[in-house]
């Protein structure tokens, strides 16, 4: 509800509204019984969020303030607009306001995460969607939040890392269709989304939280190790795979006027794409048989086939789609 009211709002203060009400129903969840590290992701969630909240409110009412005095508030307000957007990226972890994200997200369990991934960056998204100009801060935003996503990625052994760097680097793709329309972001949201959700739940499924626990699940079962890569390089938006689908159309449409710019985020992304295929390469290459820690393997054949039939349309959606798009 909070994010329906952010969204549907006719003013500034009922989009702060609905923030503030995203903000404090996302803390209970949280918090968990048997989660050592609840508290303190809750504590570092809601300060955070509260100080972004704080310098949107501030910059709103003093762009409210002044635009009893003039009338062009998107040209005078410039520097007023540009804070009220850096709080906005600050609480949809883009860079370089995104130091609380990979740690926060590092205390929580896997549906949490991908609310956090996923939900929690709609209302952001769209508030900045309203004001968004392509400044040259928009532009630093997208370079940074695009680097900082793949280079960070790098060099993490925990799976919630790894995709909280990867949401890092989709936020900037994300930002970048709001060049175009905002159906193109809507459908780059839904694909990386639907992407997520396979995998989060997979991850739950099998309680799975660092690579080498993976490897291990992997040398278990080989039909959700195949499963689980194909979906890793999806996301990564390699070209044969439903993940490519809203950055080919990025592609497209930007390489007319920001040929730098999209340059760069291919470029930036082929490194997010390197740390899955590495995952990749070392679970199908090399044989991991060591046992230090209890595993159950939770192979419930339900689940199973939901997972089967999203994945299929992971991997066949580009195809499904070009073909749709070509006979209309």
């Amino acid at each position: 509800m909070g994010t329906l009211i952010s969204v549907s709002s006719y003013s500034w203060l009922g989009a702060w509204m609905g923030l503030e009400i995203n903000l404090l129903s996302f803390i209970p969840l949280l918090t968990k019984k048997n989660n050592p590290y609840s508290s303190e992701m809750s504590i570092k969630y809601f300060l955070i969020q509260a100080m972004a909240s704080t310098i949107f409110l501030f910059s709103v009412l003093i762009i409210m303030i002044k635009s009893n005095m003039n009338s062009d508030i998107l040209y005078l307000n410039k520097t007023m607009l540009m804070t009220m957007n850096s709080a906005l990226l600050m609480k949809m972890g883009a860079a370089p306001f995104h130091f609380w994200f990979p740690e926060i997200i590092e205390g929580m369990n896997w549906m949490n995460s991908l609310i956090l991934m996923t939900w929690q960056k709609i209302a952001p998204m769209m508030l900045i969607s309203y004001t968004m100009k392509m400044s040259n801060f928009i532009f630093f935003i997208i370079i940074m939040s695009t680097l900082i996503g793949s280079i960070g990625g790098l060099n993490q052994i925990s799976l919630r890392k790894i995709l909280a760097y990867s949401s890092i680097n989709h936020i900037g793709w994300m930002l970048s269709t709001f060049m175009m329309n905002e159906m193109t972001w809507f459908m780059y949201f839904t694909v990386y989304s639907f992407i997520s959700i396979i995998l989060t739940v997979m991850f739950n499924n099998f309680n799975i939280f660092f690579l080498k626990q993976m490897y291990l699940m992997m040398s278990k079962n080989y039909m959700i190790k195949f499963i689980l890569l194909l979906n890793l390089l999806s996301l990564g938006g390699l070209p044969p795979f439903l993940g490519f689908l809203p950055k080919w159309i990025i592609i497209q449409n930007m390489s007319t006027n920001n040929m730098f710019l999209i340059l760069f985020m291919i470029m930036m992304t082929l490194i997010t794409l390197f740390f899955y295929m590495r995952i990749a390469y070392s679970s199908i290459l090399l044989s991991h048989n060591e046992i230090n820690y209890s595993f159950i393997l939770n192979l419930n054949m339900k689940n199973n086939m939901i997972m089967i039939m999203m994945t299929f349309i992971s991997i066949t959606g580009l195809f499904l789609y070009t073909i749709f798009f070509n006979y209309y």
